[in-house]
């Protein structure tokens, strides 16, 4: 029992570690980890009424944002995987907060598998927006990208009074 009990809390504490910052893949992992919880928590803090909230008509919707976030995850991660890209077309199907959290959860798990890969595989080529680039390009292309419309629901959050994820104070 001391034993299964001993083995158990040395597991967790493995896996609490996160990646291995030491590897260029174990890098990206935990940037790509960061930004995901940043998105996941964005979708949960904004009230659903304002999920269709635009600041000028000519931008995508907070939700659009999150559907396109979601698509992109696939589009950057299939090719990194050499799968077909699942397209599920997210941002132009999908409305409500429960609808677009599940498929945003989907959508980084999907992407979890890509970021799992070794080092060697990382340096890998593969055909990515008409040009030869490693895995890890792509990975980091994607988790930029993902970064920069963070900042756009940053600023709706901000404009609907609402303090985003990378701004709460630790408890």
């Amino acid at each position: 029992m001391r034993y299964c009990l001993s083995l158990m809390m040395a597991t967790a504490a493995a896996l609490a570690q996160g990646p291995d910052l030491k590897t260029l893949i174990g890098g990206a992992q935990a940037l790509q980890n960061t930004i995901k919880n940043y998105v996941l928590k964005s979708a949960e803090k904004m009230p659903e009424e304002h999920f269709a909230f635009k600041p000028v008509p000519e931008v995508r919707s907070f939700a659009a944002l999150l559907g396109h976030i979601a698509d992109a995850q696939y589009a950057f991660c299939s090719a990194v995987l050499g799968e077909k890209n699942p397209a599920p077309g997210v941002e132009k199907t999908k409305t409500t907060k429960a609808e677009l959290t599940a498929a945003l959860q989907e959508a980084f798990a999907y992407c979890d598998k890509a970021y799992a890969i070794s080092d060697a595989q990382a340096a890998e080529l593969v055909k990515f927006f008409g040009a030869e680039r490693t895995k890890l390009n792509v990975l980091s292309f994607n988790t930029a990208h993902t970064w920069e419309h963070y900042g756009n629901l940053v600023t709706y959050m901000r404009m609907k009074g609402i303090v985003p994820p990378s701004s709460e104070r630790s408890r």
